[in-house]
């Protein structure tokens, strides 16, 4: 009997990030407390997206408005890495990058976990960005996912390729 496996990923849903920046967008141009104070929240390339505003808390308050917009479409803050507010002439900016991928340092970290907490017979392998765990039993998988959906990992991470 062939081995069952699946891959575990983190990968961002561009399209949803998009729509919450542009949920955030809306929010902070009709919400009374960001008037006046040049708030604004726009892509800078394709894994980065920054805030500017007149002061340092408008600028985090702004953060916390798209949080919450991220939160409401099902998204993971742990794919969103914020920077501190910088002073840049007369307004503050602050740079927030998506982590997408698992780097080869949360890749260990998780295999290592699957080996010492998971069933017997589960193997994990390193493979780019992901990982495949393969195990004989498909209950041995099902116990692994729920190990994982249990800890307190440092990034988010999905569980696709089931079979």
């Amino acid at each position: 009997m062939a081995d069952s496996s699946f891959d575990i990923v983190s990968k961002i849903d561009h399209q949803e990030v998009d729509n919450a920046l542009n949920q955030t967008v809306k929010e902070i141009g009709h919400r009374f407390d960001f008037k006046n104070t040049g708030a604004a929240i726009s892509w800078s390339g394709q894994q980065n997206i920054e805030i500017k505003a007149n002061s340092e808390e408008r600028a985090n308050a702004a953060l916390d408005v798209f949080k919450e917009k991220i939160i409401k479409r099902g998204l993971s803050l742990k794919i969103l890495d914020a920077g501190e507010p910088k002073l840049s002439g007369k307004e503050y900016r602050m740079m927030i990058a998506l982590k997408e991928g698992i780097d080869q340092e949360h890749a260990k970290k998780i295999s290592k976990l699957i080996r010492d907490e998971g069933p017997k017979g589960v193997k994990a392998q390193i493979q780019g960005e992901e990982l495949r765990v393969s195990s004989k039993k498909k209950d041995d998988l099902q116990d692994v996912i729920t190990l994982l959906k249990g800890k307190d990992l440092d990034i988010a991470v999905q569980f696709v390729n089931y079979r």
